[in-house]
């Protein structure tokens, strides 16, 4: 039996959203057609984006069809910077934070690198939580030159909520739109578009249940963009490219049962996400936990659990508790094959020890107290092997 506890990295399709998109894998139909075939395809493309935009608080117009978050956060990036830049070419600087994921932070650098951005990233507290004061000072050294900000609603490995409303509150004084990374938060914290003030949001389908290869950004209609893709202008003039309608369908079934059953699911995740700390740590007391301890919604994603173990490597303890069935993440970048450190427990303070000592187990909807159990009952064994091979490595001449 598998013991699944990555849905951070993707969760099971739900059968809602399996069965309202197989619905439409065999009709036929360019949903920009004219003919009825079309029509039909462009009906349930239109449904969708009104379902999408009830559950999360915006208009139908601003929800933008993507082949995902990646694709999403580049459109919000460079689009915004390419925009803002050309209505007033002062606007060079962005400003994010040291915690994002590399969906945002890889733009930026492709921006910095090849645009001439000048890219900040602000810094977080030890719990992962982006520094209010130090994002406010640096708007406000020239917000005339601010091209645009991007802060995470809630980070990807260690399950910290950021403060989107302050960091709204203090752009927007200066007429700064502000993006979020909201691909984490949906269907695990409350998100309601036009409520959060922000300006753009990205949202994927396959962390919500829905399938893979769909996604969204969320845009006001009174932002310009300027467009990644060319060719048909299918979304909005911004996005171009034939509209998957089946896939589509099965996102907005997730997104709209992720956010109807949110509280309830964010209660049971909460309960056995303690049960999973306090158990680990039971067997491993040295553990540690990382992130924000507080474990209400407005703190800290419901289904995270990130624990640092002393004495292991992060990639040892990931691989041999895959052997014995359990899957989990490091939450680490790797590039070309070699593990790094996490650039987000840096930010936080860690040293590279640390960063590599840590894994990240994320619950979700099929997520049981048997999975727990699993967990806790293999972490000892796997901790004293990973700690044995790592001093045996260590006492090896080089």
């Amino acid at each position: 039996m598998t013991v699944y506890l990555d849905h951070a990295a993707t969760t099971p399709i739900l059968a809602e959203a399996a069965a309202a998109m197989t619905a439409q894998l065999g009709s036929v139909g360019n949903a920009n057609s004219l003919h009825a075939s079309g029509r039909a395809a462009r009906r349930v493309v239109e449904e969708s984006r009104e379902t999408i935009a009830r559950a999360l608080g915006c208009r139908p117009g601003e929800v933008v069809f993507t082949s995902g978050g990646t694709e999403a956060d580049n459109l919000a990036l460079k689009g915004l910077f390419w925009s803002r830049r050309a209505a007033d070419p002062a606007r060079t600087r962005i400003l994010a934070t040291t915690v994002e994921h590399h969906a945002v932070l890889d733009p930026l650098h492709w921006l910095a690198e090849e645009e001439d951005a000048r890219v900040e990233l602000v810094g977080v507290d030890r719990l992962g939580r982006l520094d209010v004061e130090a994002f406010r000072a640096a708007v406000e050294t020239n917000p005339d030159d601010v091209a645009l900000v991007s802060v995470m609603w809630a980070n990807n490995e260690v399950g910290t909520v950021q403060p989107i409303a302050e960091v709204v509150e203090i752009a927007h004084r200066y007429g700064i739109p502000v993006h979020t990374d909201a691909v984490q938060a949906i269907g695990q914290v409350p998100v309601d578009f036009a409520a959060s003030g922000v300006d753009a949001m990205t949202i994927t389908g396959h962390k919500i249940g829905g399938p893979y290869g769909v996604g969204a950004l969320l845009v006001r209609r009174e932002v310009q963009l300027t467009a990644l893709l060319h060719g048909g202008g299918q979304e909005r003039d911004v996005r171009s490219g034939t509209i998957d309608a089946p896939a589509i369908a099965g996102f907005a079934t997730a997104c709209e049962l992720a956010v109807k059953h949110q509280s309830e699911l964010a209660v049971r995740l909460s309960s056995l996400r303690d049960e999973l700390v306090a158990g680990v740590r039971g067997v491993v007391p040295e553990a540690s936990y990382n992130g924000d301890p507080v474990s209400d919604v407005a703190h800290r994603l419901p289904g995270n659990a990130h624990l640092t173990f002393p004495g292991c490597e992060g990639d040892s303890l990931l691989m041999l508790l895959d052997a014995r069935g359990i899957e989990c993440s490091t939450g680490s970048a790797c590039n070309a094959g070699v593990p790094q450190p996490s650039h987000v427990l840096l930010a936080m303070g860690c040293d590279d020890e640390q960063a590599r000592a840590s894994l990240r187990f994320s619950l979700g909807h099929t997520s049981t107290p048997d999975d727990v159990e699993a967990l806790v009952a293999a972490i000892g064994p796997v901790v004293e092997r990973a700690r044995a091979a790592g001093q045996t490595s260590r006492s090896v001449p080089s």
